[in-house]
Protein backbone atom coordinates (compact mmCIF):
# COMPACT_ATOMS: atom_id res chain seq x y z
CA UNK A 1 0.00 0.00 0.00
CA UNK A 2 1.01 3.49 -1.41
CA UNK A 3 1.46 5.33 2.56
CA UNK A 4 2.76 8.05 1.06
CA UNK A 5 1.11 11.85 2.35
CA UNK A 6 0.76 14.48 -0.02
CA UNK A 7 1.27 17.78 1.08
CA UNK A 8 -2.36 19.39 0.99
CA UNK A 9 -2.99 23.33 0.73
CA UNK A 10 -6.34 25.03 1.46
CA UNK A 11 -7.94 28.17 0.53
CA UNK A 12 -9.76 30.50 2.39
CA UNK A 13 -11.90 32.96 0.35
CA UNK A 14 -13.23 35.08 2.88
CA UNK A 15 -13.17 38.88 4.11
CA UNK A 16 -13.97 38.05 7.61
CA UNK A 17 -10.11 38.79 9.64
CA UNK A 18 -11.22 37.18 12.18
CA UNK A 19 -13.19 34.11 10.81
CA UNK A 20 -10.06 33.58 8.51
CA UNK A 21 -7.21 33.65 11.48
CA UNK A 22 -9.47 31.08 13.53
CA UNK A 23 -9.61 28.53 10.43
CA UNK A 24 -5.72 29.07 9.88
CA UNK A 25 -4.93 28.41 13.57
CA UNK A 26 -7.39 25.51 14.09
CA UNK A 27 -6.26 23.80 10.60
CA UNK A 28 -3.04 24.07 11.29
CA UNK A 29 -2.89 23.20 14.78
CA UNK A 30 -4.82 20.03 14.13
CA UNK A 31 -2.44 19.24 11.30
CA UNK A 32 -5.52 19.45 8.83
CA UNK A 33 -3.49 20.90 6.42
CA UNK A 34 -0.16 21.92 5.39
CA UNK A 35 -0.75 25.20 3.63
CA UNK A 36 -3.60 27.97 3.87
CA UNK A 37 -3.08 30.41 1.64
CA UNK A 38 -6.03 33.57 2.45
CA UNK A 39 -7.76 35.68 -0.15
CA UNK A 40 -10.00 38.76 1.03
CA UNK A 41 -12.20 38.02 -1.88
CA UNK A 42 -13.38 36.38 -4.78
CA UNK A 43 -11.26 38.64 -7.44
CA UNK A 44 -8.23 38.32 -5.51
CA UNK A 45 -8.71 34.13 -5.32
CA UNK A 46 -9.38 34.07 -9.30
CA UNK A 47 -6.31 36.40 -10.10
CA UNK A 48 -4.35 34.13 -8.42
CA UNK A 49 -5.58 30.76 -9.42
CA UNK A 50 -5.29 32.08 -13.00
CA UNK A 51 -2.10 33.33 -12.73
CA UNK A 52 0.81 30.61 -14.42
CA UNK A 53 3.05 31.49 -11.85
CA UNK A 54 1.29 29.71 -9.37
CA UNK A 55 0.34 26.46 -11.55
CA UNK A 56 2.85 25.08 -8.57
CA UNK A 57 0.87 26.27 -6.02
CA UNK A 58 -2.62 25.95 -6.37
CA UNK A 59 -4.38 24.55 -3.31
CA UNK A 60 -6.31 21.39 -2.86
CA UNK A 61 -9.60 22.51 -1.63
CA UNK A 62 -11.32 25.93 -1.77
CA UNK A 63 -13.42 27.41 1.16
CA UNK A 64 -15.44 30.36 -0.07
CA UNK A 65 -17.79 33.01 1.80
CA UNK A 66 -20.91 33.73 -0.07
CA UNK A 67 -21.03 37.41 1.30
CA UNK A 68 -17.89 39.34 0.14
CA UNK A 69 -16.81 42.72 -1.42
CA UNK A 70 -15.83 43.12 -4.99
CA UNK A 71 -16.32 39.70 -6.33
CA UNK A 72 -18.55 37.56 -3.54
CA UNK A 73 -18.35 33.82 -3.54
CA UNK A 74 -21.65 33.35 -6.41
CA UNK A 75 -19.76 35.36 -8.89
CA UNK A 76 -16.88 33.26 -7.74
CA UNK A 77 -18.40 30.15 -8.43
CA UNK A 78 -18.93 31.37 -11.70
CA UNK A 79 -15.90 32.26 -12.19
CA UNK A 80 -14.23 28.94 -11.03
CA UNK A 81 -16.37 26.80 -13.41
CA UNK A 82 -15.32 29.07 -16.10
CA UNK A 83 -11.29 28.64 -15.25
CA UNK A 84 -11.45 24.81 -13.38
CA UNK A 85 -10.71 23.02 -16.77
CA UNK A 86 -7.57 24.75 -17.65
CA UNK A 87 -6.02 24.92 -13.77
CA UNK A 88 -4.74 21.83 -14.81
CA UNK A 89 -5.64 20.55 -11.19
CA UNK A 90 -9.08 18.84 -9.36
CA UNK A 91 -9.63 21.83 -6.65
CA UNK A 92 -12.58 21.07 -4.45
CA UNK A 93 -14.41 23.86 -3.60
CA UNK A 94 -16.84 24.64 -0.59
CA UNK A 95 -19.13 27.54 -0.01
CA UNK A 96 -19.03 29.18 3.49
CA UNK A 97 -21.42 31.22 4.81
CA UNK A 98 -22.97 32.29 8.34
CA UNK A 99 -26.55 32.37 6.31
CA UNK A 100 -29.06 30.23 7.10
CA UNK A 101 -31.11 31.36 4.38
CA UNK A 102 -32.56 28.07 2.38
CA UNK A 103 -32.32 29.66 -0.91
CA UNK A 104 -28.53 29.95 -0.46
CA UNK A 105 -28.56 27.19 0.78
CA UNK A 106 -30.32 25.01 -2.05
CA UNK A 107 -28.64 27.22 -4.81
CA UNK A 108 -24.76 26.15 -3.79
CA UNK A 109 -26.22 22.32 -3.15
CA UNK A 110 -27.60 22.88 -7.00
CA UNK A 111 -24.35 23.63 -8.45
CA UNK A 112 -22.19 20.37 -9.28
CA UNK A 113 -19.26 22.46 -9.04
CA UNK A 114 -19.57 22.86 -4.87
CA UNK A 115 -18.54 20.18 -2.79
CA UNK A 116 -20.69 21.02 0.18
CA UNK A 117 -22.13 24.40 2.07
CA UNK A 118 -20.42 24.78 5.41
CA UNK A 119 -22.22 27.02 7.92
CA UNK A 120 -19.92 29.26 10.03
CA UNK A 121 -18.29 28.64 12.35
CA UNK A 122 -17.42 25.29 10.58
CA UNK A 123 -17.69 22.03 12.48
CA UNK A 124 -14.12 21.10 13.06
CA UNK A 125 -15.09 17.56 12.96
CA UNK A 126 -16.67 17.85 9.66
CA UNK A 127 -13.45 20.08 8.30
CA UNK A 128 -10.79 17.14 9.49
CA UNK A 129 -13.14 15.07 7.36
CA UNK A 130 -12.84 16.79 4.00
CA UNK A 131 -8.90 17.19 4.86
CA UNK A 132 -8.89 13.14 5.64
CA UNK A 133 -10.70 12.93 2.18
CA UNK A 134 -8.45 15.08 0.35
CA UNK A 135 -5.21 13.89 2.01
CA UNK A 136 -6.11 10.17 0.73
CA UNK A 137 -7.30 11.05 -2.37
CA UNK A 138 -5.79 9.46 -5.65
CA UNK A 139 -3.28 7.46 -3.46
CA UNK A 140 -3.08 4.26 -4.89
CA UNK A 141 -3.59 0.90 -3.22
CA UNK A 142 -0.88 -1.42 -4.67
CA UNK A 143 -1.70 -5.06 -3.85
CA UNK A 144 1.34 -7.49 -4.38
Amino acid sequence: MNTENKIVTAGIVDDDEIFTYGFKKITLNKGLFDKILTFANGRQAIDFLKDPENMHRLPDVLFVDINMPVMDGWEFNAAFEEIKSQLGKDIALYNISSSVDLDDIKRAKSNPIISDYLLKPIDEVYLAEIAREIQYAGNLVIYN
